[in-house]
């Protein structure tokens, strides 16, 4: 019994991985287009998500810093630091929900780029460091969730209801939203988007060279 529930897992995440590749291919360019023109013009990207999505925005700062697969030049990136064990931190009732905003009022620049992620699509702290970046004139990249309720984002590359934060965006911002209603399967998906935005700009940067095993 248990060893098929955790074979289950592997299959729903394989089926969500096959099915959401075509759907989430041409946002994810898009974002790393973005992102690519704004690290080779001087600018940074300013990475932040509640909870779990905490982690995913310091893994991607830290490939982004350092190195994906290749190496290469240092490339401008900062996760703003949050609460990743609030159990509310990905919610739209955050106790804290200025706390990524002031960050973005702080240190975020016109041609930078906020890289948000929200399973949820709610979280209140996100949702303010989105405005806070259309204060400051910055490009948005949202990682979201399939949230219950409302309608498709204005956002370039919307593939589905990113929640408050998903109506939130502009048209020249791009969303990256999961059609699943689990976190830990959105999650997975956030992973491999992030991974997918530093290859990506590592292929542009260094040519499209396989990469050792």
């Amino acid at each position: 019994m248990l060893e098929q529930r955790i074979q289950q897992h592997f299959i729903d995440s394989a089926d969500l991985k096959y099915q959401t590749g075509p759907v989430l291919s041409k946002p994810i360019s898009q974002a790393m287009q973005a992102i690519l023109a704004c690290v080779t013009s001087g600018g940074k990207v300013l990475a932040c998500g509640a909870g779990v999505s905490g982690l995913l925005a310091a893994q991607f700062a830290s490939q982004f810093v350092g190195r994906f697969e290749r190496e290469r030049p240092e490339l401008g990136a900062i996760a703003l630091p949050g609460d990743s064990t609030d159990p509310n931190a990905d919610s739209a009732t955050s106790m804290d929900a200025d706390r990524f905003a002031r960050q973005v009022r702080a240190l975020g620049q016109a041609g930078d780029v906020l890289l948000a992620l929200s399973a949820s699509g709610q979280s209140a702290a996100v949702l303010a460091a989105v405005a806070a970046a259309h204060e400051r004139d910055m490009t948005v990249v949202a990682l979201l969730g399939n949230a219950s309720a409302g309608a498709s984002a204005p956002g370039a590359g919307s593939s589905g209801s990113g929640g408050a934060i998903g109506r939130a965006l502009r048209e020249t911002d791009v969303q990256i939203s999961v059609p699943h209603e689990r976190a830990a399967r959105i999650h997975e998906i956030h992973q491999l988007a992030l991974h997918c935005l530093c290859d990506g700009v590592d292929a542009q940067l260094l040519g499209e060279q396989e990469v050792s095993p």
